[in-house]
Formats: structure tokens, sequence, C-alpha cells
């Protein structure tokens, strides 16, 4: 399946409800009232498209009406192009560390799938020959471990883990000891799931990327927050106060082909300014994919 395809499908949800609703207030009446333009608006605020991004489209839409009338008056194609105008400057390209190891510290709140995230941008950079490690931070859970060998073993990836319970930050020590004696490339860092609001569990992180950044000059080099796109806009939420506590290079958003709310990639682009690095649009190892603004807008709007 081609790129554009797994993005219409990851956004079919997203899609069919946002078209369905424009198509069936434009078909109504070709007149724009402001009526009309309203209940634009509230179809794509329930998309999860955030404010900002709605009053842009919306003021576009009028402008183009104004200007040319309804002759040949496409909505969908005004807010797909104000979409990728929004989005062009998003970077998803992955930090690359001059020399040594390039180290990628996965973070979020619990549920997000960052285990399964960690795994899958592994298998993604072994698929451009890059080498790769993996380290179960999450000390927390047994069956984050159990989780991160078990994907280790399917994708003949090596995991450095330690016991349950054990002191996260120096299994990342010891991660970043075997990543720059194997001479990897990238080391991804699973940490445990933990609320922004935690202040215990945020100095722990601190204390886990001082160690790193202690063994290995600039590490962590991205730290990569993932949220869930089905929780819609409270994952702007999460996303606002984890870049307040530990300095966000990027985002990764995951489980967006089972949701409506698939605009909220849109809103937190728009608001934080931090780039989306990758987008989750189903199970399997290559579901995960770097994100394209232009075929995302595409797929959100598509007849």
């Amino acid at each position: 399946m081609g790129l554009f395809a797994k993005f219409k499908a990851g956004l079919a949800k997203t899609q069919s409800k946002l078209v369905h609703e424009i198509k069936r207030i434009v078909t109504r009446s070709p007149k724009l009232t402001a009526e009309s333009l309203e209940e634009i608006e509230h179809a794509l605020i329930a998309a999860d498209l955030g404010m900002a991004m709605t009053t842009q489209i919306v003021a576009a839409v009028k402008l183009a009406y104004e200007t040319q009338g309804t002759a040949g008056l496409d909505y969908l194609a005004i807010a797909r192009a104000e979409i990728e105008k929004s989005l062009s400057t998003n970077k998803p390209a992955l930090i690359k560390a001059s020399s040594g190891p390039t180290v990628v510290s996965i973070v979020g709140v619990n549920g997000t799938g960052k285990t399964t995230t960690s795994a899958k941008l592994a298998h993604h950079l072994q698929s451009q020959n890059q080498t790769v490690l993996l380290a179960a931070c999450d000390t927390f859970r047994a069956a984050a471990i159990e989780q991160l060998k078990l994907w280790g073993t399917r994708l003949k990836v090596e995991v450095i883990a330690s016991a349950y319970g054990s002191d996260a930050a120096s299994v990342a020590h010891d991660a970043v000891t075997a990543a720059l004696a194997r001479k990897a490339d990238y080391l991804f860092i699973d940490t445990a799931g933990r609320l922004h609001t935690k202040h215990n569990l945020m100095q722990e992180l601190h204390k886990l990327h001082r160690v790193i950044g202690k063994q290995l000059a600039g590490a962590p080099h991205e730290v990569l927050l993932v949220l869930d796109g089905s929780t819609g806009m409270n994952a702007l939420n999460q996303a606002r106060e984890f870049n307040k506590a530990v300095p966000l290079t990027g985002l990764i958003v995951t489980k967006l082909d089972g949701t409506s709310k698939g605009g909220m990639v849109v809103a937190i682009q728009k608001e934080l300014g931090l780039p989306i690095k990758f987008i989750g649009l189903g199970e399997q190892p290559d579901d995960l994919q770097p994100f394209d603004a232009k075929q995302f807008a595409q797929a959100l709007f598509e007849e």
C-alpha cells in the first residue's frame, strides 16, 4: 500500500465525517450565509482542527466567496490548501547526531503506545539500513519490559533491559554505553508513562536525560512526545504541559486510524509549532509513517 493510500485509510473516519458535513451544508444552499458559515465552523471544530485553524479556513472560504461567488467554489479544496499551507513548515526528518549514536527519548502519558512506537521507529530505521538499539527504561511496568523484548525478538533488534523496578537512569546509562560500543546509528529510549502533573516523575525524567547527557554530549538529541490521536484536543493539553516540563523536539501521533478526531494533528502543530515527526495509522510495524503535510491534507479532504 502506497503512502497516500495509508494516510487515506488511516484518516477515513475523520475524513468521512468532515467531508459529509461540509457537503451537506454546501448542497443545501448555494449561497454562503452567516448560518452556513457557522455550520462549516462547527464541522471543522468537531474534527478537532482547533480554533486557530478553523478561523483561518473560514476566512479563506469567505474571501473566495466574496471574490468569485459560488461559481466553481470548492470548499474542500480551500480547506485542504489552508491546512497544507499551515503545515508546510513541518520538518518530519529525525535529527542525526554529527558523530556517534543519535539518542531519542520517547516520552508521554500512560497508554499512548510509547513502547510499540519505539519498536516501530526501530523498524522504520532498520528499513533504511541504520543500526538500532532499544532501551527498556519503563521499569515501573514489568509488562513494558517484556513487550519491548518481544518486539526486539520479532524485529531482530537488541534490547538493553534490566529487572522490573530497577533505576531507569542506570538502564539508560547502560544503553548509551552499549550503543557507543556497538557503533549503533540510533538508540531509542522507551521511558515510563507519566502524567505531566506528577512532579516526582518529571524529576525522574530530568535525571534520566541528565545522565545520558553527561555520558554523550548533546544526548538526548530528540525528545519525542507520543500522543494518542483518539483523545482529540486533550492531547493538546498534554503536549503543552510536557513541552514546559521537558523541551520537546517533536511529536508522534498514534491511533489515528480509529478516530474521527484526526484534525488534532493540525491544531497541535499550529499552536505549539513543534514538528509532527510520525503518525500511527494501524497496528503493523510499517503503519508508523513519517508525517507528510501534503498527503495528510489531501487525505483529510479527499472526496
